[in-house]
């Protein structure tokens, strides 16, 4: 199995992918407002190409819930700057985490080769065109409602079913699309309209996931639901969020989105050491 993006090709099994988070924002739940200066954000991204991150996510609107809609202006305004600099300072590719076609091109011509698309529950097929034009890998994201009413009592029949069912369809509609199976990784969408149990539910799915015949990434990453489940507020939700991935590693997933990923590189790699051979294609990596 391989996932392709322009000129990048991520081929499996192999080491699960450490996607670094580059938030432009003022208002994200983790780092709102930290590196909201292009400047410093870039910085940060540089940093976490040299901690392990084989991609870099940046984004300009928050998708925490209860987070209102930015302008395309402004979003355009936060990220383009960021993109077209580490374009020319990493060798890493560069994901645009966007709900809005406009900003995905302007950041796919300014150098990103990865569409990060938390609304692929979307109809008008624009940014499905513009990827597939384009040859960009994309991200299909699961997500019940939307950022501003994703959290007032989700429900489900059965998650994992649902879930599955939608992102199953979402291949069928890329394909239509243009878009290639190659070009596409799957993500559940953990804390996008779930409850605790319910993103307990699916990250224990992971395998089942993979019957989609797509790579699987998971956002686990100081998400609200390790909080809720443990006890613990979000400073302290490392450990846990750690344990998560290690347990979706060793069950198949190969791309985690982080904010810690020095910590997540080494975890990982210590587990590959140790013998997962789930994704590191049987063997140790020094």
């Amino acid at each position: 199995m391989e996932f392709t993006a322009r000129h990048h090709r991520f081929g499996f099994p192999r080491l699960p992918v450490v996607m670094g988070i580059v938030n432009v924002t003022p208002d994200s739940f983790s780092d709102g407002g930290r590196w909201v200066d292009p400047g410093l954000a870039v910085e940060h991204g540089e940093r976490l190409a040299a901690e392990g991150a084989a991609i870099l996510d940046i984004g300009g609107e928050s998708t925490r819930p209860g987070a209102v809609p930015v302008p395309e202006e402004e979003e355009l305004r936060r990220v383009i700057p960021v993109v077209r600099a580490l374009a020319g300072k990493v060798a890493v590719p560069l994901s645009i985490d966007t709900r809005k076609p406009g900003v995905a091109r302007a950041a796919l011509d300014a150098g990103a080769s990865i569409v990060n698309d938390v609304e692929s529950s979307r109809e008008d097929p624009e940014m499905w065109q513009l990827v597939a034009a384009s040859g960009a890998g994309y991200v299909a994201m699961h997500m019940q409602g939307s950022p501003e009413t994703m959290q007032r009592d989700p429900r489900y029949t059965d998650v994992v079913s649902e879930v599955s069912a939608f992102l199953s369809g979402r291949l069928l509609r890329l394909a239509e699309a243009g878009v290639p199976p190659e070009s596409v990784v799957l993500d559940p969408g953990i804390g996008f309209g779930k409850s605790p149990e319910q993103n307990l539910q699916l990250v224990r799915a992971t395998g089942r996931l993979l019957g989609l015949g797509r790579p699987l990434m998971l956002g686990l990453s100081r998400k609200s639901f390790l909080g809720k489940l443990l006890g613990v507020e979000m400073p302290d939700r490392l450990p846990a969020a750690l344990a998560a991935t290690l347990w979706a590693a060793r069950n198949g997933a190969s791309f985690f989105r982080v904010h810690d990923v020095a910590a997540t590189v080494q975890a990982l790699r210590m587990d590959a050491m140790l013998g997962n051979c789930a994704n590191s294609g049987g063997e140790a990596v020094a």
